[in-house]
């Protein structure tokens, strides 16, 4: 349903004080999205990144991987995104004085997993957000394609297949691992 012209905007203070209501909520400039909650394959795949990318993070003290950790993007009107997974430079999370809140500013990485809700349009739109906030690398992981698409800038995507190499870049230097291992069983 299409909000009013003279509908409110929400912000980040409003979001916290939403009820429980089974549904995974964000804004985007101030407005309020809701999704489902994730079916099984998608909360597997959440599982296998975040192990697959904090298992190389910490070994090497880069910093902070998350799962559905909310970062405001933008403000007045406020947009906050909560990736599937991110990372944050070690830098930069020890900069944070309340984690309480949410983190001000994007994730230098943001995982999001293509869910059977989601339309074209709101994936782009998320990594547009987190691109226009600063993220330096935005992967979107389509299950149904056995797809990993990479995201450095928002013209330029880069859609790899099994057989392709998953790569941190500059974001995650070293990190490498085959597409396919996103998706095994």
């Amino acid at each position: 349903m299409e909000p009013s012209l003279d509908a409110r905007l929400l912000t980040e203070q409003d979001l916290t004080r939403l009820p429980d209501d089974g549904f995974r909520h964000e804004l985007q400039a101030g407005l309020l999205l809701a999704e489902p909650r994730p079916f099984l394959l998608h909360a597997q795949l959440q599982a296998r990144m975040i192990v697959l990318l904090d298992g190389f993070v910490r070994t090497r003290g880069l910093g902070q991987v998350l799962g559905d950790g909310g970062f405001l993007l933008a403000s007045n009107p406020d947009t906050v995104r909560g990736p599937d997974v991110a990372f944050v430079t070690r830098e930069r999370w020890s900069a944070v004085t309340d984690r309480g809140r949410f983190f001000r500013g994007a994730p230098d990485l943001a995982v999001e997993i293509v869910s059977p809700s989601n339309r074209p349009g709101e994936i782009h739109a998320k990594v547009a957000d987190y691109l226009a906030a600063g993220a330096r690398l935005v992967w979107i992981v389509d299950p149904k394609r056995r797809t990993v698409t990479v995201h450095e800038t928002l013209l330029a995507p880069r859609r790899l297949g099994a057989r392709d190499v998953l790569n941190g870049g500059d974001v995650l230097p070293g990190f490498s691992i085959p597409v396919e291992a996103v998706f095994e069983e």
